[in-house]
């Protein structure tokens, strides 16, 4: 189990009682990048809800950033979240604020020591390529600027999983580009990166593993 950062064995997904996905099974190590596909309304926003533990599971095995989801605590939720970076299609950033203080106010919602805040921002944003941009406001970045300072968000806490829905919906293709070279960058230095992508394109440019969702199910495809 230890090697796993996500491993589900035949377990149900609900959502208000109602069955979204059944007999999921599915794996993921440190070091991967996996991609979710299928079509809109398939269950794969439903299947990144029930890995910060917002849906309703059962089933035999539901391990997440070591821990167990069939048994978790509501006072181990907020841990548990915190070891899992999320990653908008619609970015998602405050608008009345710079990308420093944007950033800063994840660390402080979540008590980072407030000596290490400022050292914190400059490392994620460093990796991202986006240092220069820490006083700009997001009305004065692009799209892919944007989704950039999402993913930096997204690395604040030093997270274990990534979860990208649809990172590069709202891009141009060079953007996209550039997107999907970070996350992958990401997944071989430090984390696990699962994406949920319609863009077959990059799927075949950065190719991984996939799993397909369809008919409430979701099979890998070998």
């Amino acid at each position: 189990m230890n090697d796993y950062v996500v491993l589900y064995d035949s377990i149900n997904v609900y959502i208000d009682k109602e069955l979204i996905i059944e007999r999921v099974n599915f794996s993921i190590k440190k070091g991967e990048l996996v991609y979710l596909l299928g079509e809109v309304g398939s269950g794969k926003t439903t299947f990144f809800r029930s890995l910060y533990a917002d849906a309703n599971i059962e089933g035999n095995i539901a391990f997440v950033c070591g821990y167990d989801l069939l048994k978790i605590k509501k006072s181990q939720i907020p841990l548990l979240r915190r070891n899992i970076g999320i990653v908008f299609q619609d970015f998602q950033l405050l608008t009345d604020r710079n990308v420093y203080n944007n950033l800063k106010f994840v660390l402080k919602a979540t008590n980072y020591p407030t000596d290490q805040i400022d050292a914190r921002i400059n490392e994620v944003l460093e990796k991202v390529g986006m240092l220069d941009k820490i006083k700009k406001f997001p009305s004065e970045l692009s799209g892919g600027e944007q989704q950039r300072i999402v993913i930096a968000r997204a690395l604040l806490n030093k997270p274990m999983l990534i979860i990208a829905d649809e990172p590069t919906g709202n891009l141009d293709p060079q953007s996209a580009n550039n997107i999907m070279e970070i996350l992958n960058d990401l997944a071989k230095q430090e984390c696990a990166v699962i994406v949920a992508t319609h863009n077959y394109n990059l799927v075949e440019k950065f190719p991984h593993r996939m799993f397909l969702f369809q008919n409430r199910k979701i099979n890998e495809i070998l």
